[in-house]
């Protein structure tokens, strides 16, 4: 029986940027730092109230081949990568605090029938938005 998500994969272009972008400026923690054989380097990160959750960042790489590796490198570097949902307590302090420490936000807070949202991008070219969860029912999107 699968009990939860524990492992996603972020890419990006450098481990130790990423990490630092991840660590530094929105508070996560580090987690795993190896590498293993034939230079592979598996790093993670998770969120403080998150333990059993970590994510990767992998730089394109086996095992993906060349041509798919090539192609998510372009992605990042164009900025158009899917990334992680994220949510916040307050949608509209957290812009501003993430704003103040130079992060690149593709949208600022608005309002939606779920929540208040804001899409930024970490420092490899993915998107990651920023959630205030409310209640809502289908016909709020009507």
């Amino acid at each position: 029986m699968i009990t939860n998500v524990s492992l996603i994969t972020l890419y990006c272009l450098d481990q130790d940027v990423a990490r630092d972008f991840y660590v530094d400026v929105l508070g996560f923690t580090p987690r795993t730092d190896i590498t293993m054989g034939e230079g592979f380097r598996w790093v993670t990160v998770g969120h403080p109230s998150q333990p059993e959750l970590e994510i990767t960042l992998m730089t394109p790489g086996p095992p993906l081949d060349e041509e798919a590796a090539a192609f998510t490198r372009r992605q990042l570097e164009k900025g158009t990568s899917g990334g992680l949902g994220l949510h916040v307590d307050d949608c509209r302090k957290t812009f501003e605090e993430l704003s103040a420490k130079g992060v690149q936000f593709l949208q600022e807070p608005s309002d939606r029938p779920y929540g208040v949202e804001a899409v930024m991008r970490d420092n490899s070219g993915n998107w990651l938005v920023l959630v205030e969860r409310r209640d809502f029912s289908p016909e709020d999107f009507a």
